[in-house]
């Protein structure tokens, strides 16, 4: 199987295990999964794109057959919209966007993925558990290949949000210089380190944490939870597709006019400020920076060691941020 990705060309799958494991049901339903729950259209990418990212990235730099599965499968508890689900139903946590983690292991268990890795001989526990794993996850502000994966792909689409403009030349020398050793996600030297971190600091300010995203989180979840309240879904069909659920619901919108309006304001991106005086309701988003390691002579070092006002740069931007989101249309 040849896949052409954006962000790493073209790839070559032949891993029957993997082969097996794309096209399943679970993976496959990822590819009407967007990454970032309609935040900006023109920038979106499937989870299902990012899913084959964190393969690839593993698989590049070496890391072992079990990992790369974990890599491949890591999003497929994610419901239709992404993190939105963190603004509909009252486990969620617009902080800490960690439903889908929660929720994780009992998906898999319930998805046809343990059979399958069984017939491969792969034993779904260990693949579960990620203390094996240290290349493909880790807690912020540490490097792993999903948060490389998100940050990378969506600097290649979204030059207008960074001050560090991120083409294919500038991608592929941030790539070229990042390493992995013994577990360890690094860059060759302290300039690529700095790089990365500013650009990964300019995709949070810009657009994670960013009002666009608090406002849109809102709008979108408004919008399911009347769905969910309507019984016009259910809570399992948010784990089909965007385009299954949005079509279950506006079936009604004819004979709903609420529901109607909430759906032409979820798709407003413009129509709401940040306004502690006056506000609509208040949007909390978890906010995301890197502290990286880089190869100093022999050592490795950490960027906010070599540069302490990162250090307080990085306590600052990891700091859920709250918007009081005023709907001024």
């Amino acid at each position: 199987m040849n896949v052409s990705d954006r962000l790493y060309g073209e790839q070559e799958i032949n891993e029957p295990v993997i082969l097996e494991l794309i096209a399943s049901p679970a993976m496959q339903r990822l590819k009407g999964v967007s990454q970032h729950a309609f935040v900006s259209r023109e920038l979106e990418f499937s989870r299902f794109e990012h899913s084959l990212g964190v393969y690839f990235l593993l698989k590049r730099y070496g890391a072992p057959l079990e990992e790369q599965i974990a890599g491949l499968i890591h999003d497929v508890s994610h419901s239709a919209f992404s993190h939105c689900i963190d603004y509909v139903i009252p486990e969620g946590s617009g902080q800490k966007q960690n439903y889908q983690d929660k929720i994780f292991s009992e998906f898999v268990l319930n998805s046809e993925i343990p059979s399958l890795l069984k017939k491969y001989d792969f034993d779904i526990n260990y693949i579960l558990d990620d203390t094996h794993f240290p290349l493909k996850e880790k807690t912020l502000p540490e490097l792993c290949a999903d948060r490389l994966d998100y940050s990378l792909r969506l600097a290649l689409t979204a030059q207008k949000l960074t001050a560090q403009k991120m083409g294919r030349r500038e991608l592929d020398e941030v790539l070229n210089g990042l390493k992995a050793e013994n577990g360890l996600w690094f860059f060759a030297n302290l300039a690529l380190a700095r790089r990365y971190a500013i650009l990964f600091s300019d995709l949070n300010r810009n657009f994670y944490a960013h009002l666009l995203a608090a406002g849109v989180y809102a709008r979108t979840g408004a919008y399911l939870r009347y769905a969910l309240e309507k019984n016009y879904i259910s809570h399992d069909d948010l784990y089909t597709t965007e385009a299954d659920v949005l079509e279950k619901i506006a079936v009604h919108h004819a004979a709903d006019a609420e529901a109607q309006r909430l759906f032409e304001k979820m798709n407003d991106k413009t129509g709401f400020t940040n306004n502690p005086d006056d506000y609509d309701v208040v949007i909390h988003l978890k906010s995301r920076a890197v502290d990286p390691y880089f190869k100093d002579g022999e050592k490795l070092k950490k960027l906010s060691a070599a540069d302490p006002t990162w250090g307080v740069a990085l306590a600052e931007e990891l700091k859920p941020k709250e918007y009081f989101v005023k709907f001024t249309c």
